[in-house]
């Protein structure tokens, strides 16, 4: 089984460029569609802005369900003040410490787009005496805007609005060592990972034992992206998301995340175990870890009531919700791990 790494990161760097802030993600819901399209499948876009697509296995009476999300952290203008900068309201859960200094795309209602800084409002060492140490908090952080404009009234004269949504640059980078540095790498190398692998399974007209749903979900940044219409026959839900790397975690950039346990309580005991056996059986390099602030698009479905055996697995993320980085073979311990999975029994 060979890793397809061009095709995973000329993937990955595409979607970085598409904006998707979780509620505004349709843009990158349409880019999925049209490559599962190519790839001779036929996506179903769902009323709350997903996509799902539908691979019939040879035992059609036991399903599983696979997701990873296209939505990303963002923000929405809250309030525009006299001196024409933007408050703003959190899409997701990040510290502002995180998006001082990041540039930024403001999105109008009407679609037109202005470029912008995130800032706190004391930010020259030249001007203010507590630049250093003033609090990053939603009092104090807001957009410049690169526009000619001092006022209110000139902001709101180019069609500016409080809802309006607020995307981070991903300022993607590729290295020669193997590394991507971005933002919102959580969760969109996995979305590159899962369509270049349903990319696989067409071309090479494997038969899966079981039929499989794909879900590219856009809401799991705020807690209910792939907790609804989950088809009755489905047994096992795997969410494809980052595995947080960190002092005190087991995680790291060059491997697979088996997630054994997060905020929302313990994962499948007989799913996990099987992934992990999957790991060790094919020499998958993989840790299995506990992520005590976090939690998945599979957890929100367990906790919505579905009757499923729930596990989650992901490449190594280092500084998750900021300025991220992974390593290709994360990716392709991912990639293997998740292949070997939907070509396996029923843990």
């Amino acid at each position: 089984m060979n890793f397809p790494e061009e095709q995973v990161l000329n993937t990955l760097v595409e979607l970085m460029q598409i904006q998707s802030p979780s509620g505004h993600t349709e843009h990158a819901i349409q880019y999925v569609g049209r490559r599962l399209t190519k790839a001779g499948l036929q996506p179903v876009f769902t009323n709350k802005g997903g996509v799902l697509v539908t691979i019939k296995g040879e035992n059609d009476t036991k399903h599983r369900f696979v997701t990873a999300h296209v939505d990303t952290l963002g923000a929405m203008v809250k309030e525009i003040k006299e001196d024409g900068r933007l408050k703003l309201s959190k899409i997701g859960g990040f510290g502002w410490f995180s998006v001082d200094g990041a540039y930024c795309f403001v999105e109008t209602r009407k679609g037109e787009v202005f470029t912008g800084t995130i800032l706190a409002s004391h930010t020259s060492v030249h001007v203010y005496h507590d630049a250093e140490k003033q609090e990053r908090s939603d009092e104090n952080m807001e957009v410049r805007l690169d526009v000619r404009a001092g006022s209110r009234e000139e902001i709101e004269a180019l069609g500016i609005r409080v809802g309006d949504f607020v995307s981070f640059d991903p300022s993607v980078v590729q290295t020669d060592t193997g590394f991507v540095k971005a933002r919102h790498l959580d969760d969109k190398a996995s979305v590159a990972v899962m369509l270049e692998l349903l990319n696989h399974l067409q071309e090479s007209g494997a038969k899966l034992p079981y039929t499989t749903y794909f879900y590219f979900s856009n809401f799991e940044e705020v807690g209910f992206g792939a907790n609804a219409g989950i088809p009755v026959p489905v047994c096992e839900y795997v969410s494809v998301d980052m595995g947080a790397t960190g002092e005190g975690q087991a995680s790291d950039e060059f491997s697979v995340s088996i997630c054994a346990k997060d905020g929302s309580g313990p994962y499948h005991y007989g799913l996990t175990n099987h992934l992990i056996r999957l790991a060790e059986e094919h020499h998958i390099a993989y840790h299995v870890d506990i992520y005590p602030h976090y939690a998945s698009d599979a957890s929100a479905a367990v906790r919505a009531g579905y009757d499923v055996k729930h596990a989650l697995i992901g490449p190594g993320v280092d500084a998750s919700h900021a300025y991220e980085r992974t390593h290709r073979d994360a990716l392709e311990n991912t990639y293997l791990l998740l292949y070997h999975y939907l070509l396996s029994n029923m843990a």
